[in-house]
């Protein structure tokens, strides 16, 4: 759950970053939010043995990183958001968690469970 909320977080950070492009403060909070949340994802993409995902979200952490910022043109810069967006409302969809079993289920033996 906290990844699907990093993720929608992450989408509506990036809408409203194409729309205050030209104010350099919330750039930094841009920045700082998308990197947070493609390493939330990236964490998600490894436990789900998705490598291909998780090194598209590598490469995002490092092109929006607060600390050691990339300099792009301004075109170059949105055309990254818009694929920035474009990624994370695609992994809501392909990076899904499997659901964890409680612990009354595991311990439960219901007829038909048992391994033959």
């Amino acid at each position: 759950m906290f990844t699907r909320i990093m993720k929608w977080f992450s989408v509506a950070a990036l809408l409203l970053g194409l729309l205050l492009s030209a104010s350099p403060s919330y750039r930094i909070v841009l920045e700082m939010a998308v990197c947070v949340a493609s390493i939330v994802v990236l964490v998600q993409a490894m436990r789900l043995r998705r490598y291909m995902w998780g090194m598209g979200f590598l490469v995002i952490s490092a092109l929006f990183n607060p600390a050691m910022p990339v300099t792009l043109s301004h075109r170059l810069l949105l055309g990254l958001e818009w694929f920035s967006i474009g990624a994370f409302l695609i992994s809501l969809a392909a990076l899904k968690n499997m659901p964890l079993l409680s612990m009354s289920s595991i311990a439960d033996r219901t007829p038909g469970s048992e391994a033959r």
